[in-house]
């Protein structure tokens, strides 16, 4: 089988060395037992780096032609970086890792042994999370429950490190949706999975892409893009306000006739403004990302834009012979034409 790795990179200098190193001694290693075809590859996806990311690229794309690399014309956020890296390689199965190093390489060679066996996805999954902070442990379980509890199949502690065979590619391929969020959409593909465990490790170096409220907009895009329940949430949530605004009357009425401890006119107005706008707002604001999906969607724009790609000394020096016989050509039936 031949094997290639994509991984997507945003301001990632600092990592990209090591990452390179690392990963092509595990395509190396697998290569040596027989395990995956000696043309395997890794695919680097810039998405619109600010730093030294894509030269760097460029440069480790020279220097081996095992590694290859895209350009995005600009940043376009992680999914949509990823999609296109996975779009673009070849190869008869594909890894998605992230650069940062935190998720464990070597895992690489599990992926492959249960794609060997069958597997069209295998899913790599975070059995240790002691290197994250306590809040980004409890807040990141706790956002797969309430996936799970909305009716989002989604794979426990797993996030975008995966292999995918080429057929589960293809079927990628068919979901047209802008608003992307893999985690939701490969488990639909329904191939047969499998999963490895692994222990997360610490960023090996630079500073993490995805502060806080990247991490809420990833959440909000998870939810909204593969569950209705809020709405669901929303017609019982004015089912409930109805009722305690009955109730309330009730209560008002009560205290008006039969007590005299009531203050004019503040109880019937002011409480039933409060609790329903804030109801109001609450719903308003649920449909409205509901409508923004849908408003991305129908305008149909790409996800992405590829601005270069890298080539290997051989391929420039191929493509440079190329051009110099279309050259020839060129000349000769000029010639040809005067005469």
């Amino acid at each position: 089988m031949r094997l290639a790795i994509v991984v997507p990179c945003y301001n990632e200098q600092e990592v990209l060395p090591e990452a390179a190193s690392r990963l092509m001694g595990v395509l190396n290693r697998l290569a040596a037992k027989g395990r995956i075809a000696a043309d395997s590859c890794i695919y680097f996806v810039d998405d619109g780096s600010k730093d030294l990311t894509w030269p760097m690229i460029v440069e480790l794309a020279k220097r081996n032609p095992q590694v290859k690399g895209l350009k995005l014309s600009r940043n376009r956020g992680h999914q949509n970086a990823l999609i296109a890296g996975l779009f673009h390689a070849q190869g008869d199965a594909l890894v998605s890792i992230d650069a940062d190093l935190q998720d464990d390489v070597e895992v690489i060679a599990d992926m492959v042994e249960a794609y060997i066996s069958g597997c069209e996805v295998v899913y790599g999954v975070r059995g240790d999370r002691r290197s994250d902070s306590f809040f980004k442990r409890f807040t990141a379980e706790g956002y797969y429950r309430v996936l799970k509890m909305l009716g989002v199949d989604v794979v426990f502690n797993h996030a975008d490190y995966r292999l995918l065979s080429r057929r589960a590619i293809e079927a990628l391929r068919e979901y047209k949706e802008v608003n992307l969020f893999l985690r939701g959409v490969v488990p639909l593909l329904g191939f047969k999975s499998a999963t490895v465990s692994y222990a997360r490790s610490e960023r090996f170096a630079g500073e993490s892409k995805y502060p806080l409220h990247k991490m809420l907009r990833l959440a909000a895009q998870g939810v909204t893009s593969f569950s209705a329940t809020p709405l669901h949430l929303i017609t019982l949530l004015g089912l409930a306000v109805c009722f305690l605004s009955f109730a309330l009357t009730l209560w008002v009425l009560g205290v008006r006739f039969l007590t005299d401890e009531a203050v004019p006119g503040w109880a019937s107005t002011v409480v039933p403004i409060y609790f329903l706008g804030g109801v109001q707002l609450l719903c308003t604001g649920v449909i409205g990302e509901y409508l923004a999906k849908t408003y991305m969607e129908v305008k149909g724009r790409p996800r992405y834009v590829i601005e270069e790609e890298t080539r290997s000394e051989a391929q420039i020096r191929a493509l440079g012979a190329e051009r110099g016989t279309e050259a020839q050509l060129e000349v000769l039936n000029a010639r040809q034409g005067q005469s």
